[in-house]
């Protein structure tokens, strides 16, 4: 019995159609046609378009479809990739997985706001916080504590200032 990539390429070829032509009519790109007439079935990510595409095509060629998705899932079954369905569970998440779904869920119509108006009121904050410790600096913290002395080693005195009535 011919596989079912045979049945479709004999009965295009027997209908005169070209790929591209195939293509227009079905909306299937022409890579995929060539997979499907090819049986190259691992170009595919799930067996759900590889049988989508398959009724869409046997039915344009006016094939048994019912017989040719028969014969396609007992191809399927035979390959390694797509031997089994699916699992239906998800796969177990992580910490960063949940915390992405909890953000999604979110309202962000009423959240958007409030986090940008607590953003200002940190800000706000912290540059009170910054005038007020800048205001309350000793100018003269940074200087070091040194003896003074009223001659220097040169033997010089600095001058007077000038004394005012």
């Amino acid at each position: 019995m011919p596989t079912v990539a045979e049945q479709l390429r004999a009965a295009r070829e027997a209908r005169h159609l070209s790929v591209q032509q195939v293509a227009d009519i079905t909306k299937i790109r022409t890579d995929h046609i060539r997979a499907l007439e090819e049986g190259n079935y691992d170009m595919f990510a799930a067996p759900v378009y590889i049988r989508g595409f398959v009724r869409t095509y046997a039915t344009l060629l006016k094939l048994d479809v019912p017989q040719v998705m028969a014969a396609l899932d007992a191809e399927l079954a035979r390959t390694e990739k797509f031997n089994e369905p699916p699992s239906l569970s998800p796969p177990p998440q992580g910490a960063l997985d949940l915390l992405v779904v909890r953000l999604a869920r979110l309202n962000w119509r009423r959240l958007g706001p409030t986090l940008v108006i607590l953003i200002l009121l940190a800000f706000v904050a912290t540059a009170y916080w910054f005038w007020r410790h800048r205001a309350q600096r000793d100018p003269l913290r940074q200087i070091a504590p040194t003896l003074l002395s009223p001659q220097d080693a040169s033997g010089e005195t600095l001058p007077l200032p000038p004394a005012r009535p």
